[in-house]
């Protein structure tokens, strides 16, 4: 039996998972394959690394992200302390300056005496498992080679949905004649405002609602750009990969396509807004959100696209306000991994046929940062209880010991961190990957709450109490 447990992967929820094991006393090694090897989209050598957007989702207790968020801040989260230290403006939400929350993360990672960080690809998995827990957490992007193991390990076949990132634009090269700052109502005109109160209350827009950049469209400035969008190029995908898209991330064009008003009724959607151009709402409108703590770059909201770069630039200028864009980074599209994690796993993230392995991560079926970070918090936990076990346990066999032995340390389902761990645990023939949200938690009991907002307010009061 070694003394350390392993995690393979450096990325969000690995990144924890080490942290949270070295916390407590216990040896780590950490796997990352970069920088040796990169993965198609990733191109920074820190752990951790943000390769999507940069907003970690609401931060308010009545949005099912935010009260998970708070439940780590409850369980020190180490990823969502660097987060809240790490934050740029953007409203409701806790978005991040992407490089410098890497850049922690690995700075605290990698200054840990018991942590040790070894930068090669892992690729046989079982014979890891053999002397020790080891927990996967490879990510959405795990390596072919390994993927294979993976796919050995699990008797099951890989699956696959497609994640694509928004592209970034340089905010001086915006044009703030049509574009102007603001969150959604927080901008629109008051019945008794007249037009010259109106403008200066929006000329006087603080720094927080500055987070966002809005580009109002006319009905004709719509429907060309809506043409252009369907009919343009996209990457053309190797023949191994199957086209299966997750809805909760789909691509702008995918979107463009299903008919003329479906951007206007998604995420170009203009209500809440006017136009300070017109004094009325738009026919829709594009919101960029702050990527950098210098608010010097900001990402289209809801642009994650498969579009060629050159098509990029040629269809993305065709909207008000970025005719003459710099595209700091464009969109890209790239292969997904996750198991079937309901046949699979338990409500500890544990491998059923094998007690020695844990997954943790998108590649378990959590879809997002904070549910990422979520997994690997525990799946850490419960690596720890079972080494911890295992030390106290009669020496038998090593396989046998940890079969035999091990303690369960599972979150109550009415908070969000049991609830995600149930929902990836839990029979389900039409699983696919899951956000937070506050429809995998139990209903409260006796009672019908027809205000939405107060409803869950109501079930993260519950949650929260039963963390104290």
């Amino acid at each position: 039996m070694v003394d350390y447990i392993t995690v393979i992967g450096g990325g969000l929820a690995g990144s924890e998972a080490a942290y949270q094991i070295a916390r407590r006393g216990i040896k780590v090694k950490l796997y990352e394959m970069k920088p040796a090897k990169f993965s198609p989209a990733h191109s920074n050598k820190d752990l951790a690394e943000i390769v999507c957007s940069n907003s970690f989702k609401s931060n308010l207790l009545t949005n099912a992200c935010g009260l998970l968020k708070e439940e780590l801040r409850k369980l020190d989260s180490l990823l969502i302390k660097i987060a809240d230290n790490t934050s740029v403006p953007a409203g409701q939400a806790l978005a991040v300056d992407r490089d410098e929350f890497s850049r922690r993360v690995t700075q605290i990672l990698t200054s840990n005496s018991l942590i040790e960080i070894i930068n090669e690809e892992v690729t046989d998995i079982e014979e890891m498992a053999k002397n020790g827990i080891v927990i996967i957490a490879t990510g959405p992007l795990t390596s072919e080679r390994l993927a294979e193991q993976i796919g050995k390990l699990t008797g099951e076949d890989k699956l696959y949905f497609y994640d694509a990132a928004a592209p970034i634009v340089n905010k001086d090269s915006i044009d703030f004649d049509i574009a102007f700052y603001g969150d959604r109502y927080s901008q629109e005109k008051k019945k008794d405002e007249s037009m010259e109160e109106w403008k200066e209350r929006l000329a006087n827009t603080n720094s927080e609602e500055q987070s966002y950049i809005n580009l109002p469209m006319n009905q004709e400035e719509y429907e060309s750009f809506c043409k252009e969008l369907v009919e343009a190029e996209i990457v053309t995908l190797h023949d191994f990969e199957k086209k299966e898209i997750f809805e909760g991330c789909m691509p702008i064009e995918i979107m463009a396509n299903r008919g003329i008003d479906t951007l206007r009724f998604g995420p170009l959607k203009p209500v809440g807004f006017d136009d300070p151009r017109t004094g009325r709402r738009p026919y829709a409108l594009v919101q960029l959100r702050q990527d950098d703590k210098q608010a010097s770059i900001y990402n289209l909201v809801g642009f994650q696209t498969n579009l060629k770069f050159g098509e990029q630039k040629r269809v993305f200028s065709m909207i008000p306000g970025l005719q003459n864009a710099e595209f700091v980074k464009y969109g890209v599209m790239h292969r997904n991994t996750y198991i079937n994690s309901t046949k699979l796993l338990d409500e500890t993230y544990n491998l059923k046929a094998n007690n020695n392995i844990y997954f943790a991560g998108q590649i378990t079926g959590v879809e997002g940062y904070v549910e990422s970070i979520s997994s690997g918090m525990v799946a850490a936990l419960n690596a720890v209880e079972q080494f911890k076990t295992f030390l106290a346990c009669p020496k038998t066999s090593t396989n046998e010991t940890f079969l035999t032995c091990p303690k369960k340390f599972c979150f109550s389902e009415n908070t969000v961190i049991g609830a995600l761990a149930r929902y990836i645990s839990t029979p389900n023939e039409k699983f696919q990957p899951m956000n937070a949200n506050f429809g995998i938690l139990p209903p409260l009991e006796g009672k019908k709450i027809k205000d939405k907002k107060q409803r869950y307010q109501m079930l993260a009061d519950r949650s929260l109490i039963e963390f104290e």
